[in-house]
């Protein structure tokens, strides 16, 4: 004889059940927060370099615009070190890019020089925010396969945007030397900006140097260069900023010259694979 079913139990008043409580709330390890709060950290600091840049206050927006784009190129390695990684941290990681590295270094530039030649000066601001842009997707494709060509452990495509914020502000550096806002400087840097800009998106080969190793009986006296430069950038900020950005554009030439060497005549597709 079959005993019948009880029936069911209705739940005490008091006592929820799991499904309506809904998801528990997970407590996570502070490291996992130290990305993210330094991504955040360098937007407020671009943010406030446009802001500074708009009253007038140039070489702090310049500075504030510089400090995000470190921020922005290390809070990455910061979370490869403390195995911080996440979905949401790339992507907010990503957003961050365009403002640090395209659009704040575009509006200071614009707002210190660009703005005398009027309606070609933000045109080329323009250009550059959105080559910015472009590069920064590509990266992101690329980053995305999962099988890489060898040469991208050695080379990037197109100048990375950390370098072309600092670069972009070249002739903003040079006026706080005392170069006068001529009618040739003015347009010239136009024409700069917008060069900066196919330099970003361009497939130009860019030696990276993340696969570079050094001797060790070289580390010491790299070590105390690294040293100087940090100290001579303390003292005199604006004069080593350019020959830096002077320096590197010299050294494009010599990159794809060794890629060259190396790989022939491989061409590299904008997403990132070769042919």
């Amino acid at each position: 004889m079959e005993t019948p079913a009880s029936p069911p139990q209705q739940n005490e008043p008091n006592r929820p059940n799991d499904e309506a409580r809904g998801p528990r709330l997970r407590e996570i390890p502070i490291r996992l927060m130290v990305p993210n709060l330094i991504t955040a950290l360098a937007i407020c600091a671009g943010l406030t370099g446009i802001r500074l840049a708009f009253e007038g206050r140039y070489e702090l927006a310049v500075v504030m615009v510089l400090a995000a784009a470190f921020l922005d190129g290390i809070d990455g390695r910061v979370a490869r070190l403390l195995k911080a990684t996440s979905k949401f941290g790339v992507q907010m990681d990503s957003l961050a890019d365009i403002i640090n590295f395209g659009v704040a270094p575009a509006l200071v530039s614009y707002a210190f020089l660009l703005d005398n030649a009027r309606s070609f000066g933000w045109i080329a601001a323009l250009l550059y925010a959105i080559a910015a842009g472009l590069r920064l997707a590509r990266f992101n494709v690329m980053a995305e396969r999962e099988v890489k060509a060898p040469w991208q452990s050695e080379f990037f495509v197109g100048v990375p945007a950390p370098m072309g914020a600092m670069l972009v502000l070249l002739p903003v550096y040079l006026g706080f030397l005392g170069v006068e806002p001529t009618p040739l400087f003015v347009y010239g840097s136009v024409a700069y900006t917008v060069l900066i800009g196919y330099l970003l998106v361009s497939r130009l080969p860019v030696w990276s140097g993340k696969s570079s190793r050094i001797r060790r009986d070289l580390m010491l006296p790299i070590l105390l260069g690294v040293v100087l430069y940090v100290a001579l950038l303390m003292s005199y900020t604006w004069q080593v900023l350019s020959v830096t950005v002077i320096a590197y554009l010299c050294v494009l030439p010599f990159s794809a010259r060794a890629w060259q060497r190396r790989y022939g005549t491989i061409t590299i597709e904008d997403d990132g694979t070769s042919v």
